[in-house]
């Protein structure tokens, strides 16, 4: 650990000849998926439910929160698109709970609603405990591409002040939060997210810009939630490139950051099981799993 506490771990794949494919979300959403063992509601809207998957065995299992990308609109991402990964970390002994939420362009969206969905989907899980053998002293959470924003959100919703419209009255306490490859700096992320979503969003998702809405990106944005005083994993791809990840690591100034770049990783081939780029991703989530 160097002066700043700080511990990071640029990791690349050492394979000679690395298959690298550029997948699109369709080709991830059409990987095969385990039938999951439990779909749930955890609000009234038909958005707001979860797929629980349980490894074999009698537990209680360790869990992963799964939260899928897409923009942060509803159109461009489902719960399906993390469906696969959600089915291979429970081949690993993980238990998964894949949430689907509100994301841009349907009732109840951005702010507050999508937050309070990625955050009252998480703490179902204390209703899932009482039926099923999960053991909610190792809980995670991981996410893809907005999806990350959102994980690295639940994993800081307890150090917000109670005031805060999204933090929740009682969060679920996660032990590490693995980001992969979603956007850090919701701030900077503006000047990109028309090229590369096609339209803006961070406006719409946090009602207002961070001048005259300041408080909301405060509340959602990973880099001003920093540190989160616990350990973080980070897979930088296409989105996340080494000025804001060093941003990101001058933030988290005493924290465990472990930051790895998969050789040949591309957006989408980092969460398709099956590509050599989601085995080194997959490691590194086995990694975040709290010891007993």
């Amino acid at each position: 650990m160097n002066t700043l506490g700080i511990v990071a771990l640029m990791l690349l794949v050492s394979m000679d000849a690395t298959v690298s494919r550029d997948l699109s979300p369709a080709d991830v959403s059409a990987l095969p998926a385990t039938t999951p063992l439990l779909k749930e509601a955890y609000g009234t809207s038909p958005l707001q439910v979860g797929e629980l998957r349980l490894p074999a065995g009698p537990g209680p299992f360790p869990v992963a929160i799964v939260i899928h990308g897409g923009c942060f609109i509803a159109k461009f991402g489902s719960m399906r698109a993390t469906a696969p990964i959600a089915s291979a970390l429970a081949a690993k002994g993980i238990a998964t709970w894949n949430i689907e939420y509100r994301a841009l362009g349907v009732p109840g969206s951005g702010w507050p609603g999508t937050m309070l969905d990625w955050g009252n989907g998480s703490d179902h899980l204390r209703s899932l405990a009482k039926r099923f053998p999960l053991d909610l002293t190792r809980v995670i959470v991981v996410g893809h591409s907005a999806g990350g924003t959102g994980a690295l959100f639940v994993a800081a919703r307890e150090q917000l002040p109670v005031s805060s419209e999204v933090r929740g009255d009682d969060p679920i306490h996660i032990r590490a939060v693995v980001d992969i490859d979603g956007p850090l700096d919701l701030a900077a992320t503006r000047s990109s997210d028309l090229a590369e979503c096609g339209e803006p969003v961070m406006d719409e998702l946090l009602g207002g810009t961070p001048t005259n809405q300041p408080a909301h990106y405060a509340n959602v944005s990973a880099i001003l939630l920093a540190p989160m005083h616990m350990p973080q994993f980070i897979v930088a791809a296409q989105v996340l490139k080494p000025p804001i990840l060093d941003a990101y690591l001058a933030a988290a100034r005493g924290d465990h950051v472990t930051i790895l770049t998969p050789r040949g990783g591309t957006h989408f081939n980092i969460v398709a099981p099956g590509e050599p780029q989601w085995t080194e991703v997959e490691a590194m989530i086995l990694q975040a799993i709290p010891k007993k």
